[in-house]
């Protein structure tokens, strides 16, 4: 009998648990579909099952760390039920039943809505699954050879054990409630509308536009300082009180919007007197204690959501578009030597700290680079022989494959025996009579300084790529760069003006107007490791005393021989681990051995990685922040309809009244979202500068997806709101006013 009761309770109040139905069954929709990247991975033809396992971890933790703030987030939706229910389940009490089978009732109905969730939400997660194999393959820039409808019994009982958590969260809630309320209240519960204050306009006013004094301010700050990316505590601070800032302006904004709207729309009589205007406003003022500091929270929230799916997403982009133009060959291995401080160590085990310009360090570094091919036979399968086998048939098997290649040898900027790099980023900032970009204040620029490559290893590089070679002549130079458009425009900016530079005493003038970005990369996946590179004549690194700092071998792969199989054998043979000289001192280290299609691999994985990650959590985030200002409109409504029914009674047609109702609505809706809105803007300009450093950023690329994401959620739910709140004002209005 119980059972029947509790599944009639269920049909009669469907309208009632529609909200809770809706978010559970969003909730369980994203829970399955995420949770099948396993699947949708196989599908695009991957291959790559460490793809798959590191996604799969991520979206399995950030699923049970979504399922906390759903289920805290089903609580605050059960409060709106239980309004609406406690006369009820008082009357139940009343009539004889124990509260164990009120509980019993509750336990049932529950069960009942979250079943159906579960039904709704796992169809339609099993549908947008198989539609997220192709968004999958896009964002992976891989080709589905074969597709066929496929159900996932792990990502099902993931999303049943989430479910499960949030059933029992929100029983405990309930059963809490009916157990510790009196039956009075329970029956008196409908005739008790939420306590509210309401404060002088013109206060609320002013408290508004401190908020927007203190946010305006605090954009200010953000635009001028930046991002903290130097770490010292000073921007640390800097970046924490703008935060702060922000955060109490939003509060404060909120907290002061009502009034700000009474105040102003007050002196504009003609609208303050039209219509219902005067009372949608005064419900707006009513309700500002309550809900100021949950729209400003939601607001916040929202902007997480936007920046996360707008900023993720691109900044993805921008780096994989950057790791794909640094793939000059089929295969690339770096050496790098020994640096002095090193070397010091090594010579003075007992003095680590030595002075690096002794004579022993100025003897052991390199100046002359090593032979990385011949040194590769030396050492062909070092790094997986293990005793077994010879390097000789290593070496083979290297020839095997091996086709164009050349080496190009990197040095330092910086002199042996001296602390001073002979041209940096921040020379060349200053002797354009600029500052340093955003950014990259107090970072390590001209302590690091720009490598330097002579101009015949240059050009024998460009012969490699199959690019015209460039002649420096003796006193010629120019800029390479695997960087972002802040940095390339200073070096272009730098050459463009015919800047001239001086390197012992070698005066020498730019030979080209502007970088090229495709001549700049020597290691596939080199991506803004450094400030850049200069090129030189060799007659500049010879004078200027410049020990070695990197060689890179390029090599592409024999014709005939297949991209799996050359990376294979490549991966395979080539050798890791330091390289010693005749006194057993380390002078250099393998490093970097990568081939083409890795990089590729790990571009696109990284890119699908964070755009999965910032699709995940920002349709979670709007959903949730949607059901909250959804039930807390609900309940204003509900509250208000002794109000809607005197209006009616007075002769307001129902169609002024829903006008009334809508324009709250769209206040409540849209507000925090402009707010959330100007936010991100604000961020999302900054951020762009900052991600300029390693590449160009451009949301334009997500802005249908940020789109897509709240036309779906916000506005599904604003609609959904709207239509309850017709249906809880027609009742409101069919019921004669007996109190």
């Amino acid at each position: 009998m119980l059972c029947r009761l509790a599944w009639g309770n269920v049909r009669r109040a469907g309208r009632d648990y529609l909200v809770y139905l809706l978010t559970l069954a969003f909730g369980v929709t994203v829970f399955y579909a995420f949770n099948t990247i396993s699947i949708q991975i196989d599908y695009a033809g991957l291959g790559d099952d460490s793809i798959s396992t590191s996604l799969g971890g991520m979206i399995f933790g950030l699923t049970i760390f979504l399922a906390f703030v759903l289920g805290f987030l089903m609580v605050y939706a059960n409060n709106f039920i239980m309004k609406r229910r406690k006369k009820q389940f008082g009357l139940y009490q009343i009539l004889g039943m124990r509260r164990t089978q009120v509980a019993r009732i509750m336990t049932m109905e529950t069960l009942f809505v979250s079943i159906a969730a579960l039904v709704l939400g796992v169809a339609m997660g099993v549908g947008l699954s198989q539609l997220m194999v192709f968004f999958t393959a896009s964002l992976f820039k891989a080709q589905i050879s074969s597709f066929h409808f496929f159900f996932s019994m792990e990502a099902l009982l993931i999303t049943v054990e989430c479910l499960a958590a949030i059933f029992l969260v929100t029983l405990v809630f309930n059963l809490r409630v009916v157990a510790r309320a009196k039956v009075i209240d329970l029956i008196s519960a409908g005739r008790h509308s939420e306590t509210v204050r309401t404060r002088s306009p013109r206060i609320s006013a002013v408290i508004f536009l401190i908020g927007a004094v203190l946010i305006g301010v605090a954009y200010a700050r953000l635009i001028h300082d930046g991002m903290p990316l130097d770490g010292y505590p000073e921007s640390l601070m800097k970046f924490l009180i703008t935060t702060i800032m922000v955060i109490l302006g939003t509060i404060l904004l909120f907290f002061g919007l009502s009034g700000f709207l009474i105040e102003v729309l007050q002196r504009a009589r003609v609208i303050y007197w039209r219509g219902l205007n005067m009372f949608t406003l005064r419900q707006l003022a009513a309700k500002v204690n309550t809900v100021s500091f949950s729209m400003a929270v939601i607001s916040m929230i929202l902007f997480l959501a936007i920046t996360s799916v707008s900023c993720g997403m691109s900044i993805a982009s921008a780096m994989t578009s950057m790791l794909e133009e640094s793939t000059p060959a089929d295969f690339t291995i770096g050496l790098m030597y020994t640096y002095p401080m090193r070397l010091s160590a090594q010579l003075n085990p007992r003095d680590g700290q030595a002075a690096q310009d002794t004579d022993e360090v100025a003897a052991a570094l390199r100046r002359e680079p090593i032979d990385m091919l011949d040194q590769a036979h030396k050492q062909a399968g070092s790094n997986w022989r293990a005793g077994r086998g010879s390097s000789s048939a290593a070496a083979r098997e290297l020839d095997s494959i091996l086709g164009r290649h050349v080496q190009v040898n990197l040095y330092s900027p910086k002199p042996v025996g001296s602390d001073k790099s002979v041209l940096s980023l921040g020379t060349i900032v200053r002797s354009l009579g600029e500052n340093m970009p955003a950014g990259m204040k107090g970072s390590d620029a001209d302590l690091v300084g720009l490598t330097m490559v002579s101009a015949s290893d240059w050009n024998r590089y460009r012969e490699f790529r199959g690019m015209e070679p460039v002649d420096l002549g003796d006193d010629g130079y120019t800029l390479l760069a695997i960087a972002g458009d802040t940095v390339t425009g200073v070096y272009n900016r730098a050459l463009g003006s015919g800047m001239e530079i001086d390197i012992a005493g070698h005066s020498l003038h730019p030979r080209q107007k502007q970088l090229e970005r495709t001549a700049s990369s020597f290691g596939n996946g080199e991506t803004g490791g450094g400030g850049g590179t200069v090129v030189v004549p060799d007659a500049v690194i010879r004078d200027a005393d410049l020990p070695l700092a990197t060689s890179y071998l390029l090599l592409d792969y024999k014709s005939g021989v297949s991209v799996e199989q050359g990376d294979r054998i490549a991966g395979k043979v080539m050798p890791n681990g330091p390289i010693e000289n005749s006194d057993d001192i380390n002078i250099a280290q393998w490093f970097g051995a990568d081939s083409r299609t890795d990089v590729n691999l790990t571009a696109n994985s990284t890119r699908g990685i964070i755009s999965y990650l910032s699709i995940y959590i920002g349709f979670v985030l709007v959903v949730a922040c949607a059901s909250i200002l959804t039930i807390q409109q609900l309940s204003s409504v509900a509250d208000s309809s002794r109000s809607v029914r005197i209006l009616s009674e007075l002769g307001t047609a129902r169609r002024e009244i829903m006008h009334s109702v809508l324009g709250q609505q769209i206040v409540y809706f849209a507000f925090p979202l402009i707010v959330a809105g100007a936010h991100s803007l604000v961020a999302l300009s900054v951020v762009i500068q900052l991600v300029k450093l390693l590449g160009g950023l451009t949301i334009a690329d997500t802005v249908g997806v940020v789109v897509a994401i709240f036309v779906l959620a916000y506005g599904g739910y604003f609609l959904v709101t709207y239509a309850m709140s017709k249906s809880i004002v027609r009742d409101a209005i069919r019921v004669r006013h007996t109190e």
